[in-house]
């Protein structure tokens, strides 16, 4: 199924931005996914605002700021018409290049800030997110230092990454929280413990990372050992290795049986269930579903005006019981560790 049209817009959270249903994920463009060709990356982002894709999404962390420096002459070029995500918290650890660090402290946020703004070369960040949550500061010191960006006109709107609902409550009292930020898929459901509620309850807008399952529910790759790139760090996730490769292929023959049916792809309907979590939860929903290539943005837009009946909704629903693996090495770096 492909289709060209303009995607709807919906408003990121109470008093948010208004925004493309559907966003886009800008880390593979410079970053983890290995060699990029810039000159078709550079073209996908101007056929995704074509299309109305207006919510683009990197991070500090990624490539090292070089995501970023790679996004600016495109977001200069358009700043009227997109609105611009950027994350802070992560870092590599000088003493060793393979270990993360999560920082959160107010100093620390402000030098980020800064840095951020310099290699975005604009004026002000549309939406700011926590990357991680530090254990050792409250998120309520945290979301202090955040609004005080706010207050100084350098980011409109304040986002968090990986909390779960108890901490996005608390967050939410200092200040108004617009989006979280977390992994939600067929293949990834934690977040529905608690951080979807809190966000329902709240008027919080969500918005799903990884919506494809960085790729594996499109069937574009099937083992990740034997067929990405050494540099490509879905070869460190246990989901897309080994055995849990094997049975996890599985599934993704049934979202292609679904598929079928629309005329579409395994990852536009894992993309329009993703979509229509919006109905079935009542909160705006936008997932950012990363790409580097035009014919893929126009691929995944089309998902949004895919409508899935009951009876395949509860045939996809049933899936994420059965996924072999967890989705990072290290659960620990994310917010289902603290749920």
């Amino acid at each position: 199924m492909s289709d060209t049209t303009t995607i709807e817009s919906v408003r990121l959270g109470e008093g948010g931005p208004e925004v493309g249903v559907q966003g886009l994920g800008c880390m593979g463009m410079s970053f983890a996914y290995g060699p990029t060709d810039e000159d078709e990356a550079r073209a996908t982002l101007d056929r995704a605002l074509e299309l109305g894709v207006t919510f683009y999404d990197t991070a500090d962390f990624y490539g090292v700021g070089e995501n970023e420096r790679f996004l600016s002459p495109f977001f200069r070029a358009h700043r009227d018409e997109v609105t611009i995500a950027t994350k802070f918290a992560l870092q590599l650890d000088p003493a060793d290049p393979t270990r993360r660090l999560i920082r959160n402290d107010p100093p620390y946020i402000r030098e980020a800030v800064e840095a951020s703004l310099r290699r975005l070369d604009v004026d002000v960040i549309d939406v700011y997110y926590m990357h991680r949550k530090a254990p050792d500061v409250p998120i309520e010191e945290t979301v202090g230092a955040m609004a005080e960006l706010v207050t100084e006109g350098k980011v409109r709107w304040l986002g968090l990454s990986e909390v779960t609902g108890a901490e996005l409550r608390a967050a939410h009292a200092v200040h108004p929280i617009a989006a979280v930020q977390s992994e939600w898929s067929l293949f990834s459901r934690d977040v529905e413990r608690s951080a979807v509620p809190a966000a329902r309850d709240l008027g919080v807008a969500f918005v799903p990372y990884s919506p494809l399952g960085r790729g594996f529910l499109t069937g574009s790759f099937t083992d990740a050992t034997k067929e990405l790139g050494a540099d490509d760090f879905r070869r460190q996730q246990p989901r897309f290795v080994g055995e849990n490769a094997v049975a996890n292929r599985a599934l993704v023959e049934e979202v292609r049986s679904v598929a079928a049916a629309h005329d579409a792809t395994p990852g536009q309907i894992a993309l329009a269930w993703v979509q229509q979590r919006a109905e079935v939860w009542g909160l705006p929903v936008v997932p950012i579903p990363g790409t580097r290539r035009r014919a893929r943005v126009e691929e995944n837009t089309a998902a949004t005006r895919i409508t899935l009946t009951a009876e395949e909704t509860a045939a996809l629903d049933a899936l994420a019981d059965k996924v072999a693996g967890d989705r990072y090495a290290d659960m620990t770096f994310s917010s289902a560790s603290r749920d």
